[in-house]
This record gives structure tokens, sequence and C-alpha cells, in this order.
């Protein structure tokens, strides 16, 4: 019995110290790996890239936007709207808390480099859902988007979105690649006046005519179209707008 527990204390000595060199291995492994990676952080740091890193995660990974359909596609659209966007959030004249939070304390510089950043991202648009609505519902919103409705002064959407529905440089989003629930939201946010731009709101009287059944309508009918050959918005002054207040914006 003896001789059995001189050889079982052997092993179990051995065993432990195995153990211990092989976990000191893997500490020592785990260590490296984790200096690699802040080394590789701070370096990163440095780039637009990794400072945009809070907007890709609800955004896509260059802006091009996400199946959930409250986050909207940044990628490509003008840079005066997108950092008049971001000012809003910024300033609180658009509410929606982690922006308005994620923002705070950044700087115009910092919203001018995030705007030029994911203006340049002309990224492929997602593949949507098909929208739920009869026929007519699709009609009436191509109606108003590609003609308006005179009788209610209510601009075509391409009379000042561009005729591709990409938007026009500076200030005048795209309207495609987005969610019909989005839209909706926004269009009802500006017919509320809980939507409020930084510079002069030119939707808000607008919206304030569209009926219920119009921004359903309407919504379904955008989500519907399909990705653009040129995603790219159309240059300043290439479209004779509908609406001419500084700063117009919808989306």
């Amino acid at each position: 019995m003896k001789k059995v527990d001189c050889h079982h204390s052997d092993f179990l000595g051995t065993f432990r110290n195995v153990a211990v060199f092989m976990a000191l291995i893997l500490l020592s492994a785990v260590t490296g790996q984790l200096h690699a990676q802040t080394q590789n952080s701070v370096t990163a740091s440095d780039s637009t890239a990794t400072r945009v890193m809070a907007c890709t995660a609800c955004h896509g990974e260059r802006g091009q936007g996400s199946g959930d359909d409250y986050f909207p596609r940044l990628a490509g659209k003008p840079t005066g709207y997108l950092y008049n966007q971001l000012v809003a959030f910024r300033d609180g004249q658009r509410k929606y808390p982690p922006m308005n939070y994620l923002l705070a304390y950044l700087p115009d510089s910092y919203l001018r480099e995030m705007a030029d950043y994911f203006a340049a991202q002309l990224t492929p648009f997602p593949a949507l859902p098909k929208p739920n609505v009869a026929p007519q519902v699709l009609a009436l919103g191509k109606r108003l988007v590609l003609q308006g409705d005179d009788t209610r002064h209510i601009p075509a959407c391409i009379a000042c979105h561009g005729a591709s529905l990409t938007g026009v440089s500076p200030d005048i989003p795209g309207l495609l690649g987005l969610h019909s629930k989005y839209i909706s939201a926004q269009l009802g946010a500006s017919r509320y006046g809980t939507r409020i731009a930084n510079k002069s709101n030119c939707m808000q009287p607008l919206t304030a005519r569209l009926s219920e059944a119009d921004i359903t309508a309407v919504s379904a009918y955008l989500s519907s179209l399909p990705a653009p050959a040129n995603p790219a918005p159309a240059p300043a002054g290439s479209l004779k707008l509908a609406l001419t207040c500084e700063g117009s914006e919808t989306k």
C-alpha cells in the first residue's frame, strides 16, 4: 500500500506541475493576444473607420443599413444632410436617446468627418421585404412620389429628391434602401412636428397635408423600389427644387 501511495503521490505531483505549466502557457498566450489587440486598437483608433464603429453597430459596417426596420441606410447620402442630422441629434432637436447620448460631446469637426465618411460609402443597397399592402395603396404611393397632388399643394417627391430618388447634394437625402416602417415613422414625426432639423424645416408644412393613408402609401411604394443603377446623389444645382427653404430634408 505504501508503494502504491508513493506512486500515486508522484503521479499527482507530476500532474499538478504539468497543469500549472500549461496554465502559465495559456495565460501567457492570452496576455500576448490581449496586448496585441490593445496595440492594434490604439493604432486603429486613428482612422475614421474605427471612430464610426459605434455607428456601424446599428447602421451596418459601411452604413449600408441593417435588417432592423428603424436603423436607416447612411451610405451615400449627401454630406450636408448627414452633418445636419448629426448636429440635430447632438443638440437635442432630434430625439432618440442612444443617438443623443452618443453624440452629446462631439465637436462640429468630428461630426463633419463622420458625415464625409458615410457620404463616400456607395455600398450596395440592402434587400428589403416587399410591402404587404394592396395594389391600390402602391398606386397612390406611386402617384404621390412621381406626380404629387396639385389640389392639396403637395409636390412630388422627385421634385426635390431627384428623378432617381437618390437625393441632391448637399442637403437633400435619398429615399431608397429604407424600410417602409422607418419612412412612415419619419414622415409621421415630421407631420406632427416632433422631427426638427437644425435648419429651416421645409418638410413639416408639406407632411402636415398628408393623411395617414398617404404616408402608408408613400412609405410602401418607396420601399418597394429597386436599387438605383447609380446610388450617388445628384450634383448641387442640377435640379430646380419644388421647395427652396434652406436645409430642406425628409429622411
